[in-house]
């Protein structure tokens, strides 16, 4: 298979994502590989999705070190999305909210282009289109989902705060990797600053606090709507808070553990796995707190590779095995 990698800047890519062992392990099974960012792509007089790619070394490499080093290097070329099997997009439309607006939704513009011209694409551009916010979560069966508001208005959330026994957390609508996180506890005092910081940039997401938020949250893969497992092990990280932050992030400093998995964790997969599936949402991440989903990560789920390592089996194969079985 020829597969792009759609990524928001290759030479900000570190060997620690995802996106690298997915591509790495891609290489290794004999499939030709082409990192793309987002300002890569092209629409080409001739109505086809193009972009200026850098294509993995056929050598084989030992560490993902040297494997990304080596793609980085690597002069650019011109290719056209019907020489592409697959275009898996794993930008981050949250990365350039802030200093390249333009970039947010290029992976999904241009690969609907693509999935035009028959090449199949990951996940599929159409539901992400609809996923840019956090409101794409509200989508999903209400059993699973914290209680929440959505506003602008600094009265809703007082209200909201006062019904949730004065404890909640507060969050942009768009936006990940724990940036503007706020726990909200028996005091407003700073509230309308909040507010304010969070709303400059859209809508507020106001949520119930989860007391086993404490104890962090587990971030369980899904391929296909269901659990990735590798001889008898599941790809799930618990991912524990740094000190003194409601942020489970691991990039925020939190700190990742082998998973155990309860039965409301597959409770849960069984609610949404549905939805998933319809959306041709390929490969997920599930943010669960306690018997709660908090967040279903569509774009680039991170901790595969984490979740490998701390279990000691390797994950990224059976991504690219199912991949594979997309083109057959």
């Amino acid at each position: 298979m020829k597969i792009g990698f759609v990524v928001n800047q290759t030479p900000k890519e570190i060997p620690a994502y995802t996106t690298t062992g997915l591509a790495m392990q891609a290489s290794k099974m004999g499939h030709e590989v082409y990192y793309i960012g987002a300002g890569d792509l092209i629409y080409m007089k001739d109505e086809q999705m193009g972009a200026h790619a850098r294509k993995g070394p056929e050598k084989q490499f030992r560490t993902n070190e040297n494997f990304l080093e080596a793609i980085k290097k690597t002069e650019k070329e011109l290719i056209t999305a019907k020489e592409l099997d697959i275009l898996m997009l794993r930008n981050d439309p949250s990365v350039d909210f802030d200093h390249r607006p333009w970039a947010q939704n290029a992976g999904i513009v241009f690969g609907q282009l693509a999935q035009r011209h028959g090449v199949v694409v990951l996940n599929d551009p159409n539901t992400l289109a609809n996923a840019l916010n956090k409101m794409y979560f509200q989508y999903f069966p209400t059993t699973v989902r914290p209680e929440t508001i959505i506003t602008r208005n600094i009265e809703d959330i007082k209200a909201f705060y006062r019904d949730r026994n004065k404890h909640i957390i507060l969050k942009p609508l768009q936006g990940s990797g724990g940036k503007n996180v706020f726990m909200i506890k028996n005091d407003i005092k700073n509230l309308k600053q909040i507010v304010d910081a969070i709303s400059r940039d859209g809508f507020v997401v106001a949520q119930e606090y989860l007391p086993e938020a404490k104890n962090g949250d587990i971030r369980l893969f899904l391929l296909d709507g269901q659990p990735i497992v590798v001889n008898g092990k599941t790809a799930a990280l618990h991912r524990t808070q740094a000190e003194n932050d409601i942020r489970s992030n691991v990039h925020q400093g939190g700190v990742a553990k082998i998973a155990k998995l309860t039965k409301r964790c597959y409770e849960i997969v069984e609610e949404v796995a549905p939805k998933l599936i319809k959306d041709g949402m390929f490969l997920t991440g599930l943010d669960i707190v306690g018997d709660k989903l908090m967040e279903v990560n569509v774009f680039s789920p991170g901790g595969l590779g984490n979740a490998g390592r701390l279990n000691g089996v390797d994950f990224f194969e059976p991504v690219i095995k199912a991949m594979e079985r997309k083109v057959i």
